[in-house]
C-alpha cells in the first residue's frame, strides 16, 4: 500500500468519525465562539505595557532568585516558567486570567488588571522562592577550637 493510499484511508476514517459524533460540530462551534470572544483580550495582552513590564520584572525576579524564568507564547497564552513552577496568562471572554499552582499545591486563578503593576502577580507566583544559600567565605568561617 502506498503512502497516498494510507493517507486517503486515514482521511476517510477521520471523516466518518466526525459524521458519527453529532456533538463534534457543536463543540467546534463553541470553541470558535470562545476564541472570537477572547480575541480582543489576547491582542491587548500581546500589545500592552503591562506585558512589557512583566518581561522586564520577570528578568529581575529571576536574577533575585538565581533562576532563569522562561517566557513563551503558546497560542494566545503567555507562559512563564521557573524552577518547575508555571504561570499562565490566558485571555478569556471576560478578560485575562492568571493561573498557577501555589506552594500548598492549590490551583490559583485570578483576574489580571492590564493597567496595574505586574510585581504583585510575580511575587504571588514566586512566593517562597529564595536564592540558594551561598557558601561561606574562609573569612566568615569560625576556627574550630
Amino acid at each position: 500500500m502506498s503512502f497516498l493510499d494510507n493517507l486517503e484511508n486515514s482521511l476517510k476514517t477521520l471523516e466518518t468519525r466526525e459524521e458519527r459524533d453529532p456533538n463534534e460540530s457543536a463543540r467546534r462551534e463553541n470553541e470558535r465562539r470562545q476564541t472570537l470572544a477572547a480575541a480582543p483580550w489576547a491582542e491587548q495582552l500581546k500589545e500592552s505595557e503591562y506585558t512589557k513590564s512583566l518581561f522586564e520584572k520577570a528578568a529581575v525576579a529571576g536574577h533575585r532568585i538565581r533562576a532563569k524564568i522562561y517566557i513563551a507564547w503558546v497560542g494566545t497564552t503567555l507562559r512563564l516558567e521557573a524552577r518547575g513552577r508555571i504561570l499562565e496568562l490566558q485571555p478569556s471572554a471576560s478578560g485575562i486570567i492568571a493561573q498557577y499552582v501555589n506552594r500548598a499545591g492549590e490551583e490559583v486563578q485570578s483576574p489580571v488588571d492590564l493597567s496595574g503593576d505586574p510585581d504583585a502577580l510575580l511575587n504571588q507566583w514566586l512566593e517562597g522562592e529564595k536564592p540558594p544559600a551561598r557558601p561561606a567565605s574562609p573569612e566568615e568561617m569560625e576556627p574550630e577550637a
